[in-house]
């Protein structure tokens, strides 16, 4: 296949979605009106409550969750070939993708700025909120442990990158400053900060920073930490917001670069319906992760952009707007690992080498047929793919911060003080890290992202439900991702604990550097939390689909009543 052509379908399916399918249900079902008073506005305090621009909260958005899934997932996925990726890229995000990140801005400003542990609470049981809290808390440890494992790593094996980080925190401070304290001109300062940080990534070409994997694993965790606690206009929200331009011209130099050179694809479009990874169902629809739909997304959707909403009619641009984009990412990314290589055996080689290889070798590539020298093309895609990692853990850590506050404050009053519970999990994660466990954990990536979306879905579905609204658009939706996300664990956990015995009887090797006890524990207790998320998550819906069923649409008194009640 043309790898133009795979481009502009994709553009095109967006395009329609955005304009066709998204803005009927924003206008038709949702209702969003311009009039009404959003939680940013009703309740802002400078710190996670604050009036944004639909513009500055969209690169927000973009940026908030665009990590590495809409990368690594669909390049791992070309193992089935590339046509299976490239079909749930586009029918996934136009059907479930956009449609969850939408929803669950909309649920947040339609119920005061209100997180999910809130909102199951409300909306299931008691039960549902601390059972929610739990899979929350276990499902943001891995990810902030593999994505700072992966971020130390690339840090350490391209040198030119860290200068480029660094000095997107300066200039990220800087931007926050400017705006909202000297309210500066936006446009002007983007443009102005953006320059900054493309000379940055030239600098580090020719100043490289060398230090081990470890150093940078703190680091990132040290920049993640300064992101959980500082108020979201100083830090997270500027710095996202300029790391999103230059993602974006990193999008728009390969998407232009594949409509000039528009290379052939060289792996075939489908291989075998099972590969050492498992069966195509339902592990390919893990594997690909947030190029489709990302359960991160919701808890960004409604614990941050839900409070930065100046107006509800922003939310079909912010949150449709930026799964859409986030799905050209994930084909941009499925173009490099089909066209890149001469063969499909090459692409297996390569891929041995790490997604980032790929992906750096590929961007490279791509930026090439404009001119662009592959020195400056592969420090650019380095910085990018850690751009993606490390400014998505801050958010992270952000939300676990909020959630282990909601989760255990009421017991261990501690654990109210955000500098404090920022920093316990910044210390698991750099646990996870250091004992080399966390690849353990990271295997359950994929299902546990993907079960929170399915548990994103079921909140909304019942909200819609006793609001007197369509449901079907969401409740469908939820029952596939659930039923195939359950399916997916319970294959991974057993798979864990198949590795385990093989490692005790001396079948197969432990990693390198590790000993045979560290890697049997570690498959153990990663299988043991799989069926705990299983578990979690079975109870959850058990709770949440009789709930569903017994609902009736309050009336509109009623409803009146109970907003006034929240808003009290």
């Amino acid at each position: 296949m043309n790898s133009a052509l795979a481009l502009i379908l994709s553009l095109a399916a967006g395009l329609f979605t955005y304009y066709v399918y998204a803005r009927y249900i924003d206008q038709r079902v949702i209702q969003a009106d311009p009039r009404k008073a959003t939680p940013a506005r009703l309740y802002m305090d400078g710190v996670d409550f604050m009036p944004t621009s639909k513009h500055v909260l969209f690169g927000y958005q973009f940026k908030s969750i665009a990590a590495l899934g809409p990368v690594t997932g669909p390049i791992i996925a070309m193992q089935w070939g590339w046509l299976p990726a490239f079909l749930w890229v586009i029918l996934g995000t136009m059907f479930i993708g956009w449609v969850q990140d939408y929803t669950s801005v909309m649920i947040g400003v339609r119920n005061e700025g209100q997180t999910f542990g809130a909102l199951s609470y409300r909306l299931i049981s008691p039960r549902g909120r601390i059972t929610l809290l739990a899979f929350i808390f276990f499902y943001l440890i891995l990810i902030v442990a593999a994505f700072g494992k992966i971020v130390g790593d690339m840090m350490a094996a391209v040198p030119s990158v860290p200068v480029a980080i660094v000095a997107l925190v300066i200039v990220g401070l800087g931007a926050g400053y400017l705006i909202y304290r000297k309210h500066a001109d936006i446009l002007y300062t983007t443009l102005g900060m953006v320059v900054l940080a493309l000379l940055a990534v030239w600098l580090g070409t020719s100043l490289p920073i060398k230090a081990s994997p470890m150093t940078w694993v703190i680091f990132a965790l040290a920049f993640s930490y300064a992101g959980a606690v500082l108020p979201i206009w100083l830090y997270g929200q500027p710095i996202n917001y300029i790391s999103f331009y230059l993602v974006f011209l990193g999008m728009i130099g390969a998407g232009i670069g594949v409509l000039v050179g528009h290379p052939t694809f060289t792996i075939p479009a489908f291989t075998k319906w099972t590969i050492p990874l498992g069966p195509i169902w339902p592990l390919l629809f893990v594997t690909v992760a947030c190029g489709a739909i990302s359960g991160w997304h919701s808890l960004v959707s409604s614990s941050g952009s839900a409070r930065q909403l100046e107006k509800e009619t922003d939310a079909r641009y912010v949150g449709a707007g930026s799964m859409i984009s986030e799905m050209v990412l994930a084909t941009l990314s499925i173009i490099i690992a089909a066209a890149t290589f001469a063969s499909f055996k090459d692409y297996g080689g390569a891929l041995a080498k790490g997604p980032a290889y790929i992906f750096a070798t590929g961007m490279s590539g791509l930026l090439n047929f404009l001119g662009i020298s592959p020195a400056f093309g592969q420090a650019f895609a380095g910085a990018m793919y850690v751009i993606l990692a490390i400014t998505v853990m801050q958010l992270v850590l952000r939300v676990a911060r909020l959630s282990t506050t909601e989760l255990l404050g009421d017991y261990i009053p501690v654990m109210r003080n955000m500098y404090v519970t920022a920093a316990l999990v910044a210390i698991i994660c750099w646990a996870l890290i250091a004992t080399g466990t966390w690849q353990y954990i990271w295997t359950l990536f994929g299902g546990s992202n993907q079960l929170m979306a399915a548990l994103a879905l079921m909140l909304v579905s019942i909200w819609l439900k006793q609001s007197g609204r369509n449901w079907h658009f969401t409740f469908w939706p939820m029952l596939f991702m659930f039923v195939t996300t359950v399916v997916a664990l319970v294959m991974t956990g057993i798979k864990l604990f198949q590795t385990a015995a093989k490692l005790s009887a001396g079948a197969v090797k432990p990693p390198a550097g590790q000993t045979v006890a560290v890697a049997v524990g570690g498959n153990y207790v990663s299988g043991v939390i799989a069926f705990v998320l299983v578990v979690a998550a079975l109870v959850l819906v058990v709770d949440g689909l009789r709930v569903f069923f017994t609902s009736r649409p309050a009336t509109a008194g009623a409803q009146a009543g109970q907003a006034a009640s929240t808003a009290d």
